[in-house]
């Protein structure tokens, strides 16, 4: 399968959009309840430094899934080593390895731009999700209680970290 992996601009919100209104209506894989509207995804990616992405699956020119990499914290720089990722697979595309060529793509400009270290937070129902990252090498840190909220339902959430 050839998948192409490129950096997210601003004219790909929308389609980033319709990704979140998927994900975001299956109420299992994120803790984002609500959809981003493509207006919020545009500014979102026009505020992300250098050193942050969204990143794009691609198959024969349709965006397929994409891959967030964020700083942990934007104003303490004594954590500018840490990022942050999240992964969003349409359904359809997910278990056709395109979340591993997201990851690799992502892991390489994390490297690049000096991260040493890359978290992540997995809802604890998302069993797929925790092995997915445990096959990349990230390690299970600890659980947050009550730390996800959708309808009216809590949902512990499992912390993970992965070392470049």
């Amino acid at each position: 399968m050839d998948i192409k992996i490129r950096k997210a601009i601003p004219d790909d919100a929308e389609i980033i959009s319709q990704i979140w209104e998927v994900i975001c209506a299956e109420r299992i894989y994120s803790a984002v309840s609500t959809p981003f509207t493509a207006k919020q995804e545009r500014e979102y990616i026009s505020s992300l430094s250098e050193r942050e992405g969204i990143f794009v699956a691609e198959f024969n020119n349709r965006v397929v899934g994409f891959m967030s990499l964020d700083l942990w914290s934007k104003v303490i720089d004594s954590f500018n080593h840490v990022c942050t990722i999240g992964t969003f697979i349409l359904p359809e595309w997910r278990g056709k390895e395109i979340s591993y060529v997201l990851a690799n793509h992502t892991f390489e400009f994390a490297e690049a731009h000096d991260y040493d270290k890359i978290v992540i937070y997995v809802r604890k129902g998302n069993e797929r999700g925790i092995k997915f990252y445990q096959n990349l090498g990230f390690f299970i840190k600890g659980e947050l209680e009550h730390q996800v909220l959708i309808d009216d339902e809590y949902e512990n959430e499992v912390f993970m970290e992965k070392f470049i």
